[in-house]
């Protein structure tokens, strides 16, 4: 299975009294997010699931991300992914979801860094990843513990 992690785009500051799950994105991060799933889709991404976060700027992202890579995709909200979640209850929620082909998960940050290194077997990995980022490693098995093999990481800022 091709597992990709996608990081919300560029979203608005937090407004006094407003929940942290009601941020949207920002114009500019919508762009950006385009630009980096532009190359996705050129290098023949298609995600027969999105799987998402509830949050405001994560549905926004994936519903961009459907959109850019082909509007096939069936989005489901999973509450795995918000950003404080935990990399073992994605990994259950992937395991759900071993006959996709293509996964993409549209999360946060700390929960995509962590997830990344936890599905990669090396829990102790720092990954620098920035709003928008899109990250691909496969999984060939889907034991109790994942051993996944990093493919690539696109930034806006190859985009």
């Amino acid at each position: 299975m091709q597992i990709h992690i996608l990081r919300h785009g560029i979203a608005e500051d937090a407004k006094p009294g407003s929940p942290d799950a009601d941020r949207a994105l920002t114009p500019e991060g919508r762009k950006k997010l385009r630009d980096v799933l532009k190359l996705a889709r050129g290098a023949n991404v298609r995600p027969s699931l999105i799987l998402t976060s509830p949050y405001r700027r994560a549905v926004e992202t994936a519903e961009i991300a459907s959109a850019v890579l082909d509007g096939k995709a069936e989005i489901v909200g999973s509450a795995a992914l918000q950003p404080s979640g935990d990399p073992r209850d994605v990994w259950e929620e992937i395991r759900v979801h071993k006959d996709e082909s293509e996964l993409l998960l549209v999360s946060h940050e700390p929960l995509t860094s962590r997830l990344t290194g936890f599905l990669l077997n090396a829990p102790n990995l720092n990954v620098d990843f920035k709003k928008g980022a899109l990250l691909r490693l496969d999984v060939d098995e889907f034991g109790a513990v994942p051993r996944g093999v990093l493919k690539w990481m696109l930034t806006a800022k190859l985009a």
